[in-house]
């Protein structure tokens, strides 16, 4: 294809998703040319056939060839991911005709209507990388608590070497101030700050602020959103907290939302930005039923329950949900200070707090439902990483945090494991292997409980992974699912 027949064709999709308006097709095809540093162009082309008019994305590689081979930019990825999102920019609306369109699709159709347009827009101009998000490894594992869900992330992109010793030497910058900054939008980026000249946020008022909506670019699962704050703020549990998720799922009830922790450890990986992450999707957690059931009788229309699942998780349904504001309030400030030695839970060393919470508010017909996830980020000698964090022996899977979408049941493990676990395979069939040692000691066990073969020894190792994704789950659990261990939690419960 040559390069006037894919700026023809680019601006032709664009003009048929209704992303560009056809008065712009000339502005947005002289600002094409001038992004590719052409001074000609041969308006008498017509469109390809229908079936190569699917997606603008696809015509990239022609555009990145062009800019390689006529030096308009380097030959390594971080360059081409920046002229990417450039070129991908003209085809995407700006920011005052997204949230216009938005907002109509919201008020004259519904919310879903207007959600499922910013998601595809998204997927469209290659804001969400579709492309690298199938690259993933996909698996479920069942389990006690129900099936477990299990990713291996390769979908970001590694940086090549060239990249990386260029950005030693390149000088560190302060705007935007993090990844989830408003100012991210439309920033063509950088060595050290991915390319966001395609990014677009959906305003939305909450609780007398103004806040956005955008879609994660490496989605982990179906219509991964992130709701953040317009103010670079730290993040924080409390009432505030509340009153924002459950304003979110008013909104947008179709959409589930919750919060990562607000301390190091049983947080999330930015804890700088006040942020959830929502979306339509139903996890392993959602699925999980109840086994006891408590009333408070201050909160005479909410119910309360102990949900069957590895982390220790409070159930609150109700349909009002300044009622369920105020219970869930209550419950946070009662862990914040609560104690129980014999359970190993202590909310304070000197004046370090250690209780939080995990909360995720999602709608039920009518109803409000907010699970609240108790957390205590305490070290010890024998846990220097976490008390209630991944321990030791299975940090050869896992051993970063368990934040708010491992908590609910979908694990995102590592890319090295991609490698590492064919090397496992390998050393199960008896081949010549490269095993890393920290594997072998599960590797021999597995080994010890399977009849392995090639043609099951992939299964093997996934149902293995995914036993040692149950135990990183019910290593961050306060309260074990044993006699003791509910006791324990029933003890906390009897202070409410």
């Amino acid at each position: 294809m040559t390069i006037d027949q894919a700026i023809h064709d680019f601006l032709e999709i664009a003009i048929q998703k209704g992303y560009v308006h056809p008065l712009d097709r000339i502005l947005k095809q002289n600002q094409l040319l001038a992004l590719l540093n052409m001074n000609e162009f041969d308006t008498s082309i017509t469109s390809s056939e229908p079936a190569l008019l699917s997606e603008a994305k696809k015509l990239l590689p022609v555009f990145i060839e062009y800019a390689t081979s006529n030096d308009i930019i380097e030959d390594n990825q971080t360059e081409k991911e920046i002229f990417s999102a450039k070129l991908m920019s003209l085809f995407t609306p700006d920011t005052s005709i997204l949230n216009q369109t938005f907002w109509q699709h919201y008020t004259g159709v519904g919310p879903e209507y207007a959600t499922q347009y910013f998601y595809e827009l998204s997927k469209d101009n290659d804001y969400i990388q579709t492309e690298a998000i199938a690259k993933n490894i996909e698996f479920n594992s069942s389990s006690p608590y129900g099936t477990l869900e299990l990713t291996i992330n390769l979908s970001k992109p590694e940086k090549d070497p060239k990249a990386i010793a260029a950005a030693k030497t390149s000088a560190a910058s302060s705007y935007p101030k993090c990844q989830l900054c408003l100012e991210n939008e439309g920033y063509a980026g950088h060595l050290q700050h991915p390319a966001r000249s395609n990014h677009r946020i959906v305003r939305f008022p909450l609780n007398n602020e103004t806040w956005g909506l955008q879609y994660s670019p490496y989605a982990y699962y179906q219509e991964h959103c992130i709701f953040l704050s317009e103010e670079h703020r730290p993040m924080k549990i409390n009432g505030r907290t509340f009153e924002n998720l459950f304003s979110i799922v008013e909104q947008f009830p179709h959409y589930f939302v919750g919060s990562n922790a607000d301390l190091p450890i049983v947080g999330g990986s930015i804890l700088s930005h006040d942020h959830y992450q929502g979306g339509n999707y139903s996890f392993p957690m959602d699925k999980a039923p109840l086994i006891d059931t408590f009333v408070l009788d201050e909160f005479s229309g909410v119910d309360f329950g102990i949900v069957n699942w590895p982390l220790s998780v409070i159930r609150m349904t109700a349909n009002d949900k300044t009622a369920l504001e105020r219970a869930a309030v209550y419950i946070l400030e009662k862990w914040r200070g609560y104690s129980d030695p014999d359970a190993d839970i202590l909310a304070f060393t000197k004046n370090i707090p250690h209780n939080t919470i995990t909360p995720i508010a999602r709608r039920d017909g009518e109803a409000f439902v907010c699970d609240l996830v108790l957390r205590n980020n305490r070290t010890t000698e024998e846990h220097p990483d976490g008390l209630f964090h991944p321990h030791a022996d299975v940090q050869h899977i896992k051993k970063e945090n368990i934040g708010l979408i491992e908590v609910m049941g979908l694990a995102i493990l590592p890319p090295r494991l991609k490698e590492e676990l064919e090397e496992v395979e390998k050393y199960l069939l008896g081949e010549e292997n490269s095993i890393q040692p920290m594997h072998l000691t599960w590797a021999r066990k597995v080994a010890e409980s399977n009849t392995i073969t090639k043609e099951t020894v992939k299964e093997t190792v996934e149902t293995a992974v995914g036993h040692v994704f149950q135990r990183v789950l019910e290593d961050a659990g306060v309260y074990k699912l044993t006699d003791e261990g509910l006791a324990a939690f029933k003890r906390f419960i009897s202070v409410l």
